[in-house]
């Protein structure tokens, strides 16, 4: 029973935190709202060493060297000394992000449109239950044209106590815009099913990079 009131407070609080995130202005798209001002991101190829030769974009903040900046925690999640081994963002990077159980992180918004088909980011399980079992679930929180936002789940991360990649996710809502070249600011939402989770670098794939 407490299990269910806890995840019940966490959703709670995370409606409240993302209808925040969101507050910023955008017009109506034809399911979702259209971002205004996505700007000029820089291109990176960050998963190169592992066989993805993808060009990626980082998400405002997805390597945590401003701390908390832009990024919406929920519970006990908080920004620590420590990053991927691979330091793709950078040699002096040093910082990534603890997701307890029972915690959450939303992250900065971004814009995706039909050309930013994935996401993908480092991860780390830190500690599981005594079955051993622990996923850590990620959704994309997106505005409707109506202005509701509404969470998409997108995928769910296995691991093995070792940072690895995760695969490429389909973030799913960049198909909501439709028309091509429209874009919509979304925002991912990182919560641990059972364990303690830690997560760095988190991109975006832009597929019309390629």
């Amino acid at each position: 029973m407490n299990g269910i009131i806890r995840r019940a407070l966490l959703a709670a609080t995370a409606a409240v935190a993302t209808a925040a995130v969101f507050a910023a202005p955008a017009s109506a798209g034809i399911l979702t709202a259209s971002a205004k001002d996505c700007g000029d991101e820089t291109l990176t190829k960050p998963f190169a060493s592992f066989g993805d030769r993808a060009n990626y974009k980082l998400v405002r903040n997805g390597s945590f060297e401003t701390g908390t900046d832009g990024w919406t925690l929920i519970g006990r999640a908080k920004v620590v000394n420590g990053n991927e081994p691979w330091k793709v963002g950078g040699a002096a990077h040093g910082k990534s992000l603890v997701v307890p159980a029972g915690s959450s992180a939303i992250s900065p918004v971004s814009c995706v449109g039909l050309a930013e088909p994935t996401v993908r980011f480092f991860a780390k399980k830190n500690k599981a239950p005594l079955l051993g079992i622990s996923t850590l679930a990620v959704s994309v929180y997106v505005k409707t044209s109506l202005g509701i936002v509404v969470p998409v789940p997108v995928g769910v991360v296995l691991g093995n106590g070792q940072w690895k990649p995760t695969p490429p996710l389909l973030i799913v809502a960049n198909l909501l815009p439709l028309l091509p070249g429209d874009r919509t600011p979304v925002a991912f939402q990182f919560t641990p099913l059972l364990g303690d989770w830690q997560i760095d670098d988190l991109y975006v794939d832009p597929m019309r990079s390629r």
